[in-house]
């Protein structure tokens, strides 16, 4: 399973939201590539950036911290927020990006995020399925949709999606544990697409332990995103080791 830290960006600093809150935002580091090396440096290969300036503006805002990290570092990086135009596509795996991660955009226009997995391919493209009370959330999580997210999931599996980014909400920032339920069902549901594939999907929110990581990885995730557990101390980058 793979380790993957996130950044996130507001004003080109490295801060941390609870339950994507812009209001609790709690700032960590003002030099996100510092905190990024310090990544690299434990033998992480991944990092999920993501722009909430961007999420809450609706177009790339933070693309100058991603072109950073990437030419500065060895960090496979997956980006989001903000991603509504091609253009913003453009200057994203422009700026380095490895991945990109769309989630309002898959619900809001799906003809131009279907287009994007048709450009681009379905291991560059990952579906951001974030949910509050099972229903995806879009718009910086500043609103619900009518989208359940076991059939939002399957619908996109059907056009080639293979990565999902699942945060639940309620659980982000939290420090209180992972939506285990949620991903077991998701997993069990959506194992197999009509080609036989089943989705990758990356655990996001309340990680906070590393027996929450070796749960994960029972379920069958894919990947897990380890947030302000690593930034508030509840995990070291050291123990992190063995699963690297």
């Amino acid at each position: 399973m793979r380790i993957i830290p996130a950044i996130d960006i507001i004003e080109g600093k490295c801060v941390r939201l609870t339950k994507g809150d812009y209001d609790t935002k709690k700032v960590y580091n003002e030099n996100p590539l510092e905190v990024a090396k310090q990544f690299e440096a434990s033998g992480i290969e991944y990092l999920h950036l993501v722009d909430l300036d961007g999420a809450r503006e609706q177009h790339i805002v933070n693309y100058k911290v991603l072109e950073q990290i990437a030419s500065k570092t060895s960090l496979k990086i997956d980006f989001g927020g903000g991603l509504k135009a091609n253009e913003d596509l453009y200057i994203a795996f422009n700026s380095g990006a490895k991945q990109i991660t769309g989630g309002s955009i898959a619900v809001k226009n799906p003809k131009v995020f279907e287009g994007w997995i048709s450009k681009y391919g379905s291991q560059k493209i990952i579906l951001g399925a974030d949910c509050s009370d099972g229903k995806i959330a879009i718009s910086g999580w500043k609103e619900d949709s009518d989208e359940d997210i076991i059939p939002f999931i399957k619908e996109y599996q059907k056009k080639r999606i293979q990565y999902v980014i699942c945060t639940d909400i309620s659980k982000d920032g939290m420090l209180e544990g992972p939506s285990f339920d949620l991903y077991r069902k998701i997993i069990q549901e959506c194992s197999n697409n009509s080609d036989g594939q089943s989705i990758k999907l990356i655990a996001s929110g309340g990680v906070t332990s590393l027996d929450d990581i070796v749960r994960l990885k029972i379920l069958g995730c894919e990947g897990v995103i380890i947030g302000k557990a690593l930034y508030e101390g509840h995990i070291h980058l050291r123990d992190l080791e063995h699963y690297i």
